[in-house]
């Protein structure tokens, strides 16, 4: 691939980041704390749904196997 293609997407994505955020009217140090602040609650977004999602989903999975009759453990 073109470097300087690979640059311009890059630098077309920043743009586009600008301008839905509208980062482009901040100062630079408002910039830095919004882009932090974003960050951090993508982050803890990211992890609560590692964490939880898939205690979810088992706990889901064995609703609807007791539900359909299909058991897991034996009873004895």
């Amino acid at each position: 691939m073109d470097l300087k293609k690979i640059k311009d997407y890059i630098c077309w994505l920043h743009y586009q980041y600008l301008l839905v955020t509208c980062c482009y009217v901040l100062e630079p140090w408002e910039r830095s704390i919004f882009n932090t602040i974003l960050i951090t609650v993508v982050a803890m977004v990211v992890y609560t749904a590692y964490v939880f999602i898939p205690i979810h989903v088992f706990l889901a999975f064995d609703f609807f196997s007791q539900v359909f009759g299909c058991q897991t453990e034996n009873t004895l």
